[in-house]
């Protein structure tokens, strides 16, 4: 019994090899949303390949490989327990470190951000950004030096901060340890929006002060913080005027599992992952069918 048992995980584990269709995961990209991808993608393929010593441009399916970046956003699960019909493991963690450190994250982000915009009918610069953080939890294992404590909000972990415009599309996206205060978070949100975003409006939480309203002055952005309304006091939840945009964005997130808490070492890689969740949904809004 145990032999017939280890050699259905061996033929399980490489099933991938064969040339068989898998059946799809619900977070895979369908061939239409790969396509609005895969330009850039194999752009810097071709690259890579010509400053290559061998010129070998390897064998992964780097479709499959956007699969498995997703399928671990998506269900939270590690590195190495992806499933076996899918790229390894190994192989998934090599390209989602390259694409990190060559910026095609971003460089998706905002192509697909504009070509949304576009959909929308509307300008690709916007003249609004809405500016929050968010903090989160971190995992046991993740290293102290890159977390700290959020005294307001008694939460142990990092600070995430987004950039958004009135449609909920990501802007720009900084990832700190939690004891940071929000103005080093603003002022690096800013200085992302200024490069999308040459002059116009920024509405951010409450927690932001003169330091950053004088970055954006510089930057040639009017700063306005949204304080809650004296008003409300005992009124429960109240959304506030734009802040509610961003605060959707992140519910959103929140969806992807592998972000509903910090489980990664480098910051840099969550915010890779806030990338990468935002291109899974807007390759959804891209292919849908438009509204009529």
């Amino acid at each position: 019994m145990g032999l017939i048992v280890a050699r259905g995980i061996w033929s399980a584990c490489s099933c991938r090899d064969a040339d068989v269709k898998r059946d799809p995961y619900p977070s895979d990209l369908a061939d239409e949303q790969w396509a609005l991808i895969e330009p850039l993608i194999t752009a810097l393929k071709q690259d890579r390949v010509k400053r290559s010593a061998t010129g070998d441009p390897g064998s992964c399916d780097l479709q499959e490989v956007v699969n498995a970046i997703f399928y671990q956003n998506r269900t939270g699960c590690q590195w190495r327990c992806l499933p076996h019909d899918l790229p390894s493991w190994s192989a998934a963690f090599y390209y989602f470190g390259l694409w990190r450190q060559d910026g095609l994250d971003q460089r998706i982000q905002e192509l697909l951000r504009c070509q949304v915009r576009e959909r929308a009918k509307r300008l690709e610069d916007p003249s609004l950004v809405i500016i929050d953080t968010q903090s989160v939890r971190a995992a046991a294992g993740v290293p102290k030096a890159t977390t700290g404590l959020d005294a307001n909000k008694k939460v142990s972990g990092r600070k995430r901060g987004l950039a958004v415009d009135v449609l909920g599309l990501i802007i720009g996206v900084v990832v700190q340890a939690a004891s940071v205060h929000d103005n080093a978070a603003g002022t690096a949100l800013l200085d992302q929006a200024a490069v999308r975003q040459p002059s116009g409006e920024g509405p951010g939480g409450p927690g932001l002060k003169d330091e950053v309203l004088i970055h954006g002055t510089l930057l040639d952005i009017d700063v306005e913080v949204v304080r809650r309304n004296p008003a409300d006091q005992g009124k429960g939840f109240v959304p506030q005027p734009k802040r509610w945009i961003v605060e959707q964005v992140n519910g959103t997130l929140m969806l992807h599992r592998r972000l509903a808490r910090e489980y990664d070492h480098r910051p840099d890689t969550s915010a890779s992952r806030v990338y990468w969740a935002s291109i899974a949904n807007m390759t959804r809004r891209l292919t849908a069918p438009a509204p009529t």
